[in-house]
């Protein structure tokens, strides 16, 4: 070979040799690139290409909600839904037949699966034979909805592969209808509807996370390291304000004297003077959230936030401590009043009970409890300035504690007021009001003329830990100290001296109370004869006043007047003031007030 010839076979062989660095040159760098460079993405394109995208819901539990103790009045429990697989029942042959054994095992298994279920087996046999026909080729039909976690385990020990199971959350009220009404609950979707569930659903909501990940295309195995993974956050725990024990046992009692005297409903509610917390709020009928069905529509609410009324006679003692406080009367003042009159402006006012003309003193107007006599006392204030004094303690001032369904009662402006209402108003008629605005009231007059908000939700504690209070508002000087002294002394009076004294009596304490009867409107205008709201309120003891509480009976049939409340009161309060170990003190008032001159 010349040397010409020489030179050009290896000029060929180094540009083949460059060709071949410069191929492999492109495949190092991609692999590099493959490899290292974008390798997570490289990765990611690789396992969803032909395969199946999976993921799983990870349930957040919702926040409980306990009582002022910590006892645990609501919680989440772990429920599932039932699905089978038709087509693995009972598989037919080639020719369409079912093999004998498999029928039988089938019957066999369906009875017990029944029998877990609380379902009968021609059921469940009903469900999957339906399918079957309807759909041949599905995979699902659902079994049972909600069941319990014992439930579920009975199952599983069954061994049969064409059960699935969908975890789901569901609610719990471990204490029954104890404070259910004002619990509330959640429909079967988990969506807060009513109660403090609904009131704080924002505390309590928890929320879900998410498990992705991907499925083998040809043999349905979860592919590891495909997992991602969105934690759940679980919710806050709402803390209330109530005793359980407490409320326990007034719904106990409430009942039985809502049923003794033949009454629609009853309600009881206890509040602490001095911090405003409702220790208690427990009516008759109750309802159980665990089976909410069971309760007429009618009580599934709660009866203390949820009910207007006229205050009736409850609201003298609103009427008394203006008057004190505008320094036109003293607890002496006196008037002179029969049980009817007809008065200058054309009103007829009466009594509850037939009495001679009395001259009454402001304290036995509210110990005899006389319309004619409060209306006589309240002509020593312009209607303006009532009203303004009953705009003070709370009516028409919109809801006391923001529960849901809360009403606001209501009053007009005294330009409108008529002839009757003139008077109407001094007796706590003409207007409505709340049970929570009648407590919160003598809760004023209890703490030295100082309104503390009531509240009934004391925080809500983060599943990270921070602790929120809710906002209430600040304390609130209505009277003066005198003023509210001055009516604690008068309602204590009332309670040792009026008609229902010897019923409220509680050993070794002395009751500050007050009776009201609240007529019913009627359809067609004016009132339903015969047919009353009572209640009575007190707090005690009188001397020190730690505790206030409320009842009510609506339509009560065996006793018709406030007197049918009574008993109810004696009850509630000898069982709060001996259950928080209130020191036994005086039983009587140091100073008795006379009720006529």
């Amino acid at each position: 070979m010349n040397p010409i010839a020489k030179r050009s076979s290896r000029r060929r062989t180094m540009v083949a040799a460059a060709l071949v660095l410069t191929v492999l040159g492109g495949f190092v760098v991609r692999l590099v690139d493959i490899q290292v460079v974008h390798a997570e993405e490289h990765v990611a394109d690789s396992i969803s290409t032909g395969n199946m995208a999976g993921s799983e819901t990870l349930y957040g539990n919702r926040g409980t909600i306990v009582d002022a103790n910590g006892v645990v009045l609501a919680s989440t429990t772990m429920r599932y839904d039932v699905n089978i697989d038709p087509t693995v029942v009972t598989p037919a042959k080639r020719d369409g037949t079912i093999d004998p054994a498999d029928a039988k095992l089938w019957e066999e298994q369906s009875a017990a699966i029944a029998q877990i279920l609380g379902m009968d087996a021609e059921e469940v046999r009903r469900i999957v034979a339906d399918k079957k026909k309807n759909e041949p080729e599905s995979q699902w039909a659902q079994l049972k909805r909600n069941v319990s976690t014992a439930q579920f385990q009975a199952l599983r020990e069954l061994g049969v592969t064409y059960l699935t199971y969908d975890p789901r959350p569901a609610r719990a009220y471990p204490n029954g209808a104890v404070a259910g009404n004002l619990l509330g609950f959640e429909s079967s979707d988990g969506e807060a509807l009513a109660g403090v569930e609904r009131w704080q659903d924002q505390c309590l909501e928890a929320k879900n996370g998410e498990e992705s990940y991907q499925i083998g295309a040809t043999d349905g195995i979860r592919i590891p390291g495909s997992e991602k993974v969105t934690p759940a956050v679980d919710g806050g725990e709402v803390a209330l304000t109530l005793d359980s024990d407490l409320q326990w046992y007034l719904q106990q009692m409430i009942a039985e004297e809502t049923q003794n005297q033949k009454a629609i409903s009853g309600t009881v509610t206890v509040a602490e003077v001095d911090t405003g917390a409702i220790l208690a709020a427990a009516q008759y009928p109750s309802m159980d959230p665990n089976d909410v069905l069971a309760t007429d529509p009618e009580f599934r609410g709660s009866l203390v936030f949820g009910t207007t009324f006229e205050p009736g006679s409850t609201f003298k003692a609103v009427t008394a401590a203006s008057l004190l406080e505008e320094g036109v009367a003293t607890p002496l003042s006196s008037v002179t009043a029969k049980d009817w009159e007809q008065f200058p402006n054309g009103a007829r006012l009466g009594d509850s009970h037939p009495h001679p003309e009395q001259t009454y003193t402001l304290a036995g107007a509210l110990i005899d409890s006389s319309n004619v006599a409060l209306s006589k006392f309240g002509e020593l204030l312009p209607d303006q300035t009532r009203y303004e004094w009953l705009k003070k303690f709370g009516i028409g001032a919109g809801p006391v504690v923001g529960f849901p369904g809360e009403e606001n009662g209501w009053i007009e402006s005294p330009d409108k007021w008529d002839n009757q209402q003139h008077y109407a108003t001094t007796f706590g008629q003409a207007f409505t009001a709340t049970i929570p605005q009648v407590v919160s009231a003598y809760q004023t007059i209890a703490n030295d003329g100082v309104r503390v908000p009531l509240r009934l939700v004391e925080s809500c504690t983060t599943a990270d830990g921070e602790v929120k209070k809710p906002e209430t508002g600040e304390p609130e000087r209505v009277i003066s100290e005198s003023t509210a002294q001055q009516m604690q002394l008068m309602l204590e009076n009332v309670g040792f001296q009026s008609s229902v004294a010897d019923q409220i009596k509680v050993p070794g304490y002395s009751i500050a109370s007050k009776t009201g009867t609240a007529q019913k409107p009627a359809a067609g205008g004016g009132y339903k004869p015969g047919v009353y709201f009572t209640s009575i309120v007190g707090f005690a003891p009188a001397d020190d006043p730690q505790y206030v509480v409320m009842i009510t009976l609506d339509e009560p049939k065996r006793v018709t007047s406030s007197a049918a409340t009574a008993p109810a009161l004696q009850k509630a309060m000898k069982y709060v003031l001996q259950s928080y170990r209130v020191v036994p003190g005086r039983s009587e008032p140091e100073t008795k007030l006379p009720m006529l001159k």
